[in-house]
C-alpha cells in the first residue's frame, strides 16, 4: 500500500532524513521506532506532505504522492494523527467528530464505513463527553478524539504519531487496548512509538530509525528477542 525509497527530507539547510526505504502492506500495523529526535515523526510528516522539503519517491497505492500537498494526500485516503492531537478545543466532541467525516473513496460496506456507531464501540468514552468542549477533555480522551476524528475521514491508511507520548501508564494502557481492537478491523497503520513495549503488542514488522536513517527492519518477534539490537538502538 504504501513504499517510500530513498527518502531525504530538510529542514532549511539542515539534512534531517538520509534515504528512508520502508514498506506498509494492506492490512498491516508497521512501527518506526526510535528515540526522540532520530526522524521519526519527520517520516510521517513527510509521507503526509507537510514538511514540503524532500526528495526520493513516496508510492501510495501505486501512485507518486511525493510531491503533492497534504491535503491532496489526505483526499487520496491518508489520515495523519500527529503527536500534539490537534483537536478542535472550542469545538464539542461530537464537532469534531463532524469536522473529520468524508465519505470513502471506493465503494465500502456498511461494516467498513467508519461512522459514530463503529467509532463509539472502539471509543466508548467520547459517547458518554458528545456535547463537552473538547479543551475539557484529559489528555488521554483528546488522543481518543484525535484518531476518532481521523477515522472519520474513512482513512486507507492511518498514521499515528507517538500515540502513547505524555500519558498516564494506565492512559497508554487504554489506548494500547484500543489500538488493539482497531489492528483487528484490518486498519492499515504506521505508526512512530519510542515505546518499546506498547510498539511490539502492536506491531507485525518494525524499522528503528537513528539519526535519520534506518537501521532495522524485521518482525516485532525477532526485534523483542534481538538484545543487541535493542541495547543499540533503543538502549534497552
Amino acid at each position: 500500500m504504501l513504499a517510500v525509497a530513498g527518502l531525504n527530507a530538510f529542514y532549511g539547510s539542515s539534512h534531517v532524513l538520509f534515504g528512508v526505504d520502508l514498506t506498509v502492506g494492506a492490512g498491516e500495523v508497521v512501527v518506526l521506532l526510535g528515540r526522540n529526535g532520530a526522524g521519526k515523526t519527520t517520516t510521517l510528516k513527510s509521507v503526509m506532505g507537510v514538511l514540503g522539503s524532500r526528495t526520493g519517491s513516496i508510492l501510495f497505492k501505486g501512485r507518486e504522492i511525493g510531491q503533492l500537498e497534504s491535503d491532496e494526500i489526505c483526499r487520496l485516503g491518508i489520515g495523519y494523527v500527529p503527536e500534539d492531537c490537534r483537536v478542535f478545543r472550542g469545538l464539542s466532541v461530537q464537532e469534531n467528530l463532524e469536522a473529520g467525516r468524508r465519505a470513502p473513496r471506493g465503494a465500502a460496506s456498511a461494516a467498513e464505513l467508519w461512522e459514530e456507531r463503529r467509532i463509539f464501540q472502539l471509543f466508548p468514552d467520547l459517547q458518554q463527553f458528545l456535547s463537552r468542549r473538547a479543551d475539557s477533555l484529559s489528555g488521554g480522551q483528546q488522543r481518543m478524539l484525535a484518531i476518532a476524528r481521523t477515522l472519520m475521514g474513512n482513512p486507507t491508511l492511518l498514521l499515528l504519531d507517538e500515540p502513547s507520548e505524555g500519558l498516564a501508564p494506565l492512559v497508554v494502557q487504554d489506548i494500547l487496548d484500543q489500538l488493539k481492537k482497531l489492528k483487528q478491523t484490518g486498519v492499515t497503520v504506521l505508526l512512530s512509538e519510542q515505546n518499546l513495549k506498547f510498539s511490539l503488542q502492536l506491531a507485525d514488522r518494525v524499522y528503528i530509525i537513528e539519526k535519520g536513517s534506518i537501521k532495522y527492519e524485521g518482525t516485532a518477534e525477532s526485534l523483542s528477542t534481538d538484545r543487541g539490537t535493542l541495547e543499540t538502538y533503543l538502549m534497552v
